[in-house]
């Protein structure tokens, strides 16, 4: 039976739906898969880092991808890991830690969008007028670039937290395994209209701009590749642009997938692993993507394998 409890601090998080024989499976998935995200990632943002060659704009714009992944599965997936092993009455977690969780998470989802946005427009740029390219993509632009990536997502979901933190809450118990808006703005009895209609006008402005976004530069690009006879232009075209739109089609698809699913009462239990997946997904294919296709990654690995090779014996 549910606690109403007022003001209170301490709320429980609701268990993952799995079944007794596949929690363990489920948890070694959750928990190598977030091993692979660090490792992966954190590797891949020293590596930019590091590498003189890599510091161009169109890497320095990714590098945002593997911050935001490391940050927005950092805060849920070990969380999650643990809540798993404990009993549903052990799965406590303060209203402050609940609403940091929500934050990242959103932050996480917005982040992906704007991002990717940036560095569309980063292909755009570096295609549709190459002349011009080292002219404006200068370091200035690319940390305005960054900062209003993350400045817009930042300024949007804190709005959204906002909206329910001002809630009056008579309920302790999360219907997730995780904190996220939804959850908690469900744990008031005032209403939640503007909570709802800020979430619908927030959700259509972040996919109508991204989705317009892809649309447009995309377009343009493939009319350049078209038009112009310069093969190893479009070559370059195929294989930046189809790393970046496979991308945004995952974490699109995912996204897709968890909103729909918000409409089907019935299918909670998907609804719940599915945004859990939203996390997980992106974050362990992004590397592999772009690691893959970059030249200049693989020929950093190489190089350093060369290296330890080569290194004498004591």
């Amino acid at each position: 039976m549910e606690n109403y409890s007022y003001h209170s601090y301490t709320l429980q998080l609701q268990e993952l739906n799995v079944l007794k024989a596949s929690i363990y499976p489920v948890y070694l998935f959750f928990f190598l898969s977030y091993l692979f995200i660090m490792v992966t990632n954190v590797g891949i943002t020293v590596l930019i880092f590091i590498d003189k060659n890599l510091h161009q704009p169109m890497y320095l714009l990714f590098c945002n991808l593997p911050v935001n992944d490391i940050l927005g599965n950092s805060i849920l997936l070990p969380r999650l890991l643990l809540d798993m092993l404990r009993p549903p009455s052990e799965r406590l977690i303060s209203y402050y830690e609940c609403v940091v969780q929500a934050f990242t998470s959103h932050m996480f989802g917005t982040t992906s969008h704007t991002v990717l946005m940036i560095m569309a427009f980063d292909r755009y740029v570096a295609i549709c007028k190459p002349l011009h390219y080292t002219a404006i993509m200068t370091n200035k632009m690319v940390m305005k670039l960054t900062v209003s990536a993350w400045g817009v997502a930042f300024v949007l979901v804190g709005i959204l937290l906002g909206l329910t933190i001002r809630l009056n809450r008579c309920r302790t118990i999360i219907m997730n395994p995780y904190c996220d808006n939804a959850s908690l703005f469900k744990l008031s009895c005032d209403s939640v209209f503007i909570n709802n209609v800020y979430g619908l006008t927030f959700t259509v402005v972040l996919l109508t701009s991204s989705i317009g976004t892809m649309v447009l530069t995309y377009t343009n690009i493939t009319v350049v590749c078209l038009t112009g006879k310069n093969k190893s232009l479009n070559s370059k075209a195929l294989r930046t642009c189809s790393t970046h739109l496979v991308v945004y089609l995952i974490m699109v698809f995912n996204g897709m997938s968890n909103i729909a699913l918000h409409r089907f009462p019935q299918y909670s239990d998907y609804r719940r692993l599915c945004s859990i997946l939203f996390h997980i997904v992106p974050g362990s294919l992004n590397p592999i993507i772009y690691g893959v296709q970059s030249k200049e990654m693989k020929k950093f690995f190489l190089k350093l394998f060369k290296s330890k090779n080569t290194l004498p014996l004591i």
